[in-house]
């Protein structure tokens, strides 16, 4: 009995390995996401993946590759006409793998995967930064009567006496008061 060269082994043989991951990869498909242990949901994104991308391309050819591995011509069909176009703008990371707690039975750490069937996230491209960019520094730029209004707001002049410039308006006439009482004398 040949040991697999990648992974932990999973059933007794290639075979039985070979069946697993189908029985896998066609519930999977089938009910959108499954309760496994760890190692058989690492072991299955690889090959749901490749039928993901094989059904994408959507031809004859690849729907008879994909039909070698799950046997099921109604979730084929499923995942032909349903998956593949909610993953059409996806790249890549078709499935989720989230762990959960450990099996009651025999504590075997337990996952879930599941495919990813939200929209992706538009990133946007060099080409729109740059127009956003050059949008903004549009907006940025002041307008010629506003170019002139903003420096007179700038050169505002500035009170020397530092008394009239920390007083509250309210006391500024009782300051002058003040001052004038002692200018008196």
């Amino acid at each position: 009995m040949p040991t697999p060269t990648k992974g932990p082994r999973l059933g007794g043989g290639p075979a039985h390995e070979r069946l697993i991951l189908a029985n896998l990869a066609t519930s999977l498909f089938e009910h959108d996401r499954i309760t496994t242990t760890e190692a058989k949901a690492k072991r299955l994104r690889p090959l749901a993946e490749r039928m993901i991308t094989f059904a994408k391309r959507g031809d004859l050819h690849a729907r008879r590759r994909v039909l070698t591995v799950i046997r099921d011509k109604g979730v084929v069909h499923r995942l032909f006409v349903e998956i593949a176009p909610d993953m059409a703008e996806r790249q890549g990371g078709y499935t989720r793998i989230t762990k959960v707690g450990a099996r009651k039975g025999d504590n075997a750490p337990m996952a879930v995967i599941e495919l990813v069937r939200e929209p992706v996230a538009k990133r946007a491209t060099v080409k729109e930064a740059e127009a956003a960019t050059r949008r903004a520094a549009k907006d940025a730029e002041p307008t010629p009567a506003a170019a002139k209004v903003e420096p007179a707001e700038e050169t505002a002049p500035v009170s020397t006496d530092a008394a009239e410039a920390e007083a509250p308006v309210e006391d500024a006439p009782a300051t002058k008061a003040a001052e004038a009482a002692t200018d008196e004398k």
